[in-house]
């Protein structure tokens, strides 16, 4: 990640409270975290929240839109688009493993998608949002494989495919994924500390929400001009401790969801 990169972030002007989410890792064999997550959607409307970001892997992974009529994911679609009916603006940020959300996907849920990193002015407090892992720099292997398959050529090869091909190849990823964090240090699977001072340097903003990472927390560092700026972390939903941050013209806060 680049400094300049965040000078580029797409600025988004934000009146009223909105809420933040990452990780929700929903899959048709987590029946239980997909409830939660519809609960938390009808808890969203319910009290009048603006706008809720997803900052990435809202899908334990996406194979392509055209697997939209699957019952799960058009369950999920159906509850984002009754969000987005009552009132919520809902925004969504790509993450390692549903980058390939696309136009259909947006139009049938209503969420509107932005680029990593962004930029939210909410109620004059300029927030930088990324999913996280372009933050993770010293996992080299990983941002090797991510430069690839965020390239349009393989991505078009890819969805090519036929949908039984594609969900195949996507669990074999998966499983080598899992084998090679095995072999990592939890150092490496974490942000590199001059990424993220690069990031805030870049940005002038002085919040960072992420995921990614799996890590929820809060941790403020100064930076080289002297300023104090702090960086969110979200958590992972697969564990039973999802959470979400809120954010209005009293501050930012993590907040209990519904259980």
């Amino acid at each position: 990640m680049h400094a300049g990169n965040k000078a580029r972030a797409s600025m988004l002007q934000l009146h009223g409270t909105a809420r933040f989410v990452s990780d929700v890792h929903l899959r048709e064999e987590r029946g239980d975290i997909a409830d939660r997550f519809v609960q938390f959607l009808n808890d969203t409307a319910r009290k009048n929240i603006a706008a809720l970001f997803i900052l990435g892997d809202l899908f334990e992974y996406w194979i392509g839109d055209d697997d939209l009529g699957h019952p799960f994911n058009a369950r999920i679609s159906s509850a984002l688009r009754t969000t987005v009916d009552q009132g919520t603006q809902l925004f969504f940020i790509a993450g390692n493993r549903d980058f390939l959300i696309g136009d259909a996907f947006a139009a049938a849920s209503g969420l509107q998608r932005l680029p990593d990193p962004a930029i939210v002015d909410a109620e004059n407090t300029p927030i930088l949002l990324l999913h996280g892992d372009t933050l993770c720099t010293d996992d080299r292997p990983y941002q090797q494989f991510r430069t690839m398959v965020r390239a349009t050529q393989w991505q078009n090869d890819f969805l090519a495919r036929p949908l039984s091909d594609r969900r195949a190849e996507v669990e074999t990823l998966r499983r080598r994924s899992a084998e090679a964090m095995r072999d990592k240090t939890a150092a490496i699977m974490d942000t590199n500390p001059l990424a993220v001072q690069e990031a805030f340097t870049g940005s002038a903003c002085r919040h960072l929400i992420h995921g990614h990472t799996h890590r929820p927390g809060q941790h403020t560092l100064t930076l080289p001009d002297g300023s104090t700026a702090t960086r969110w972390v979200l958590s992972d939903w697969d564990t039973d401790r999802g959470d979400a941050l809120e954010v209005d013209a009293s501050g930012i806060r993590r907040i209990d969801l519904p259980g």
